[in-house]
């Protein structure tokens, strides 16, 4: 196999190797984007790694915000005996029972699994509310907001996180929106095209609009710090 050594202009020839690198279906996107030039879709493929980067830092300012606002809130007016994350009969562990396609589902199974493996990963029984929380994933706290636990998180605790008539819906839609991104992102996918969640716009503007709502000086500071713009004016 040939090294992939750079040519005179600085190049680097996108030989056989990217495929036995990213796989010939991943790179055709890239291929696809750049009308077959290989060379520019390895590019194009470069730039969407730090351009996935540069989403990460930002999602990870919102998503830091949201949760800590959530245990903020939770803890102001949750009555149980532990903490609320931690609580049996919490909203987000007690049994949540539904009927899906003719079954009854408990939609808080997969809640109490991710607080499980948390706890155990911050030391068992010995573990911190705090370690917990940091240790739970952007699509834990998505979740809090979902339309099953409007009536027993959204409506009783969660709206006070947010300003008045926030709309949970449409507050949903922006954190599942961002939270696919999320997962794009760090699963190196592409972060161009129309199809739901490949557009880092769309999710970058529902991080700023979430901000706005949350914390506004931190939307400020995310918006005066941010690398996003530039680099979607420098698409290769």
């Amino acid at each position: 196999m040939p090294d992939p050594n750079p040519d005179a202009s600085g190049e680097v020839a996108a030989g056989v190797w990217v495929e036995e690198w990213l796989s010939a279906r991943r790179f055709a996107r890239y291929l696809t984007e750049t009308d077959g030039d290989r060379t520019r879709a390895l590019t194009l493929y470069e730039w969407n790694l730090k351009l996935g980067a540069a989403l990460m830092r930002d999602i990870a300012h919102v998503e830091v915000a949201v949760r800590n606002a959530y245990d903020r809130t939770m803890q102001q007016r949750w009555r149980g005996a532990q903490h609320w994350l931690l609580d049996p009969t919490s909203p987000v562990q007690a049994p949540l029972w539904r009927t899906l396609r003719g079954r009854r589902v408990d939609l808080n199974t997969r809640n109490r699994a991710n607080i499980g493996d948390a706890v155990a990963r911050c030391g068992g029984t010995h573990a911190k509310p705090d370690a917990v929380i940091a240790e739970l994933s952007f699509g834990f706290w998505r979740h809090c907001t979902d339309p099953a636990h409007e009536k027993t998180l959204w409506v009783p605790y969660l709206h006070r996180a947010w300003p008045r008539k926030t709309d949970r819906a449409a507050l949903d839609r922006a954190l599942a929106t961002i939270n696919t991104a999320r997962n794009r992102a760090s699963h190196h996918e592409p972060l161009f095209g129309t199809r739901p969640g490949r557009d880092l716009s769309a999710a970058h503007r529902e991080v700023l609009r979430l901000l706005d709502l949350l914390l506004p000086e931190l939307a400020e500071y995310v918006r005066a710090t941010t690398a996003i713009p530039a680099m979607l004016t420098e698409r290769p």
